[in-house]
């Protein structure tokens, strides 16, 4: 089959990290033989803001990464009906301008042959809903949500006609132990500062923990304002700022613990969305230490990672696997075990197909994949 993917950014992950799944998918789809190709618009900020960070090489690193991934810009004169007649299969990211989410959606309402999907992997269906109650879906045929509680408040709306639980996860061709690594420093954390939405939490189990301890600690990300900077070397943490998600397993190599620290909607309103970054950690092979948040859909088993309570905890925890190498080599084991198990992205291609298998879509690959 043809699959079209409406994106923000599939060359950018700059503060968008479902471009990260999106890679993944679109390569797993093709080794099982389908065709994909990926739209985002002209002026995307995640693309705009990485080229600004990292300069226009960095999406020549992409394309040199991702050399099997087509990918195109439209602009305001983009023929979107053509786009959509030569498609199996459109997956619209909740992202994408409105109009033309609506747009997309009575094309395919007036007949368009492709089945048309929403994917939605974001926490704006709760914190900015009306962002999310006005999309027009009514041409769609389904919804993908990142999470079971996001599928249900899309059913509690009536939003969508059908609506799925498509989790996020890992790309193992990417993300993977590297044995021969040796590690320079203690903690890393891969992460975005954001809008307000974790400020305390990062304190309290990231910060004041690894200045406590005296951990040699690495901080990658975006969006971090001066007082936060600040605030980063008074605590004696290296902040190294933006990082290429190809990078993001080198970085885990050359450290012996990471944390996840969700955002709080995903903790107050969205429980069982642990984003992508801590299947992404598993993936790599680090012990990871958690933040609280609610795993109710029992995505990983007792031991793949460590949930702590509290700051306290927090730092006995990271204390105990800096000090005790067998428990932090069991514990990796452990948690890299249930990706390759369930949380590849492999499986999520696999669970897209079986999604279409159930609104009556025939699977096979088309002759025009196949050539």
């Amino acid at each position: 089959m043809r699959f079209l993917f409406y994106t923000h950014s599939l060359a950018s992950d700059w503060n968008h990290g479902n471009a990260h799944f999106l890679r993944g998918v679109m390569r797993a789809l093709q080794v099982r033989g389908h065709g994909t190709h990926a739209l985002e618009p002209d002026g995307a900020w995640s693309r705009e803001n990485l080229i600004a960070d990292r300069g226009p090489g960095a999406i020549g690193d992409f394309e040199r990464v991702f050399p099997e991934l087509s990918w195109e810009i439209y602009g305001a004169g983009f023929d979107h009906e053509a786009a959509l007649d030569a498609a199996d299969v459109v997956v619209v990211h909740e992202w994408t301008d409105p109009t033309l989410v609506a747009r997309i959606g009575r094309a395919r309402a007036r007949g368009g042959r492709f089945t048309l999907l929403f994917h939605d992997t974001h926490h704006r269906a709760v914190s900015a809903e009306g962002e999310i109650a006005g999309m027009d879906l009514a041409g769609y045929d389904g919804v993908l949500a990142f999470g079971e509680a996001l599928r249900e408040r899309y059913l509690a709306a009536g939003w969508g006609r059908q609506v799925f639980t498509w989790h996020e996860a890992a790309d193992v061709s990417l993300f993977r132990p590297d044995p021969a690594a040796k590690p320079e420093g203690d903690l890393v954390w891969v992460g975005n500062w954001g809008d307000g939405e974790r400020t305390e939490e990062l304190e309290r189990f990231l910060i004041a923990p690894a200045e406590l301890l005296g951990l040699k600690t690495r901080i990658h990300g975006v969006r971090y304002p001066d007082h936060a900077r600040a605030r980063l070397r008074d605590a004696g943490i290296n902040f190294a700022g933006s990082i290429a998600n190809t990078d993001v397993p080198r970085a885990f190599a050359a450290h012996r613990v990471t944390v996840h620290v969700p955002r709080r909607p995903y903790v107050e309103s969205l429980p069982g969305i642990p984003t992508i970054r801590p299947f992404e950690a598993l993936a790599c092979g680090i012990p990871l230490v958690s933040a609280p948040w609610d795993d109710a859909e029992g995505l990983f088993r007792p031991g793949d990672f460590r949930f702590a309570a509290d700051g306290d905890e927090m730092t006995a925890h990271l204390r105990e696997l800096l000090s005790n190498p067998d428990a932090a080599r069991e514990q990796a084991t452990c948690g890299l075990e249930t990706i390759h198990a369930r949380h590849t992205c492999g499986h999520r291609a696999d669970e897209l197909l079986a999604v279409l298998t159930r609104l009556d879509i025939d699977t096979k690959t088309t002759t025009e994949a196949s050539a």
